[in-house]
């Protein structure tokens, strides 16, 4: 390289933080480019605690969150917002990870702007535009825009190739969330408290995607019901902040014995959370990704997954939000050791901690 490139990586939510997270620390240990970050803030807080976690602090902080705003409305403030920082910083290269509204902004600014975009976590698809909402759309659009795709999965980069990307602008690197994970799970200071009493067995619980908002969100408050009165469970549900979530949980779960209803746990908490939880309950594409390093079984609360891997392994199970089905399974998973068996032993499909050092050496080949 003729001089010291400039890699400028972007977040927005605490999902995009973690899985950056340890590809920022490992390209700044590694000292050969100039790494910027722009935190966004689409998720305020926790974005927050999760840069703190890593020890890292976002060079540009565009803190665009606003109460109830649309995506209509976030998008049009992230675009220019975007734009004059690409203006400033003049980067060579820029990332993103995921499917949000930052990610799919990020993109295109970087295009009206002919600055190279590499987008991590390429190529998941469900191939219905409105599940996930908006994130499938947002995908799609990205992987038109970017000119690096890091595919975290064989399945992943087959559905950029039949999309029409050139196979040489593609890398197979695994998931850069199994970095996060290992990473995590392995400090000494990593929080206590999950542990369930009396020999319980602990369900964790996450439920926050738009399609799940109303009715689905029912059932699925009805189904933990459910089996907290059929069998001597214990239940935690770290509750998204989005008054959708809070009015129906508190409705449905606030008073149910066995159950507790907690703020958003910030990522040591939540890896200690999954580390002593028996099974897990989810509508979040990071847990699906997660859990299988854990040797937890996952049951995904919706009815089509972007990771279809999982399932096929065997780590993951598709239950949807429905009441009948998740108990159904659950309670298969809590009394038979032979289903436990199968899904808690199945290989984790989606990485080996490895993909920051995959991802890295790319980039060095491409700035060269």
């Amino acid at each position: 390289m003729n001089h010291r490139p400039t890699i400028l990586i972007t977040a927005g939510t605490r999902p995009e933080a973690i899985k950056v997270a340890p590809l920022i620390r490992l390209l700044r240990e590694q000292n050969w480019a100039n790494v910027r970050v722009l935190a966004t803030a689409q998720h305020r807080e926790l974005l927050d605690q999760v840069f703190r976690f890593f020890a890292i602090t976002p060079d540009i902080d565009l803190n665009i969150m606003q109460p109830g705003q649309s995506l209509a409305e976030l998008t049009s403030r992230l675009i220019p917002a975007i734009d004059k920082s690409l203006e400033t910083e003049k980067p060579d290269i820029v990332l993103a990870q995921g499917d949000t509204t930052t990610v799919m902004t990020t993109a295109l600014a970087c295009f009206y702007r002919r600055i190279p975009f590499g987008h991590i976590e390429a190529g998941l698809r469900t191939h219905q535009r409105y599940y996930p909402f908006p994130e499938e759309i947002n995908r799609v659009i990205v992987t038109r825009l970017g000119d690096l795709h890091f595919a975290p999965t064989p399945q992943a980069r087959e559905n950029l190739l039949r999309d029409g990307v050139n196979p040489e602008h593609v890398s197979v690197t695994g998931n850069t969330v199994i970095d996060a994970l290992l990473w995590a799970s392995s400090q000494s200071n990593l929080p206590r408290g999950y542990e369930p009493t009396n020999g319980r067995k602990l369900i964790l619980v996450t439920a926050h995607r738009r399609e799940n908002f109303g009715e689905p969100l029912r059932e699925i408050c009805n189904a933990i019901s459910d089996l907290v009165e059929a069998r001597d469970v214990e239940v935690v549900y770290p509750v998204h902040p989005n008054p959708n979530v809070i009015e129906i949980t508190d409705e449905l779960l606030r008073d149910v014995p066995g159950v507790r209803l907690v703020p958003p746990l910030d990522y040591p908490h939540f890896v200690a959370a999954m580390k002593a939880a028996h099974l897990i309950l989810t509508d979040s594409g990071g847990v699906q990704e997660e859990a299988p390093s854990l040797g937890k079984p996952v049951l995904v609360l919706r009815d089509e997954t972007e990771r279809p891997e999982g399932v096929a392994t065997g780590t993951a199970t598709l239950v949807g939000p429905h009441r009948d089905r998740i108990v159904a399974k659950a309670l298969d998973l809590l009394d038979n050791p032979a289903s436990y068996a199968r899904m808690s032993q199945a290989n984790n499909p989606y990485g080996d901690g490895r993909a920051s050092e995959r991802i890295a050496e790319a980039l060095k080949n491409f700035l060269n």
